[in-house]
């Protein structure tokens, strides 16, 4: 946990690099949100944010980074736990009645959703996901969470309580400028063809995973 430095908060980085270009409300089988879409300044990557509550610098407040995970959040893909977790932050959100959730456009940790595809048939030769990465000529995890950051300083947030396993995430988000409260755990159940990709996870990207 972070040592309360409140009055600090602000964006480390000197240019908002991000803008909000729309806002609705959206009614969801969780329940009521918000969603607001931001586009990037100096590329061509979109996010969307779906939030709920009064977003207020001084209170700690539920955030997930999720990084788009169309064959996990969209067509059920249990290869993974994507999917569960997003439904999980939200569920997590509604019942603490204020947080936010940015979902950000870098598929496959940022090699897109075309090369996901071919890293899954290296898998389905046997390699684990790091493996599969490395010989399509990619880094192991290419995203970046710096619009991220602003996107949530843009709603008024400072103190964040982050939903995620991943250490990297949370380093990230500091440096940016947040100031992290507290890690919330989002371990949800999986299906066996997710046991190998969740150990990869843990053991090759040290992410803090206890349910394996």
């Amino acid at each position: 946990m972070t040592a309360d430095r409140s009055n600090n908060c602000q964006p480390k980085s000197r240019t908002i690099s991000v803008e909000k270009v729309a806002a609705a409300n959206l009614p969801t089988q969780t329940g009521e949100f918000k969603i607001a879409g931001y586009r990037s300044l100096n590329s061509n990557e979109e996010f969307v944010v779906l939030y709920k509550g009064e977003m207020r610098k001084d209170t700690p407040t539920l955030v997930r980074i999720h990084s788009q995970c169309l064959t996990g959040d969209v067509f059920g893909s249990i290869k993974c736990d994507c999917g569960p977790q997003l439904n999980k932050a939200m569920e997590l959100i509604e019942a603490e009645g204020r947080g936010a959730i940015v979902y950000q456009q870098q598929e496959g940790r940022g090699i897109g959703i075309i090369n996901k595809i071919r890293a899954y048939a290296l898998q389905d030769e046997g390699a684990d996901t790091v493996e599969a990465n490395e010989k399509l000529g990619f880094e192991i995890d290419a995203r970046n969470y710096q619009q991220c950051a602003e996107i949530l300083f843009d709603l008024g947030l400072c103190k964040v309580r982050v939903m995620s396993n991943n250490p990297d995430k949370l380093k990230a988000l500091e440096e940016a400028g947040l100031q992290i409260t507290e890690r919330v755990p989002i371990e949800v159940e999986s299906q066996e063809p997710a046991a190998h990709y969740l150990r990869t996870k843990k053991e090759k990207l040290g992410h803090l995973i206890d349910m394996l």
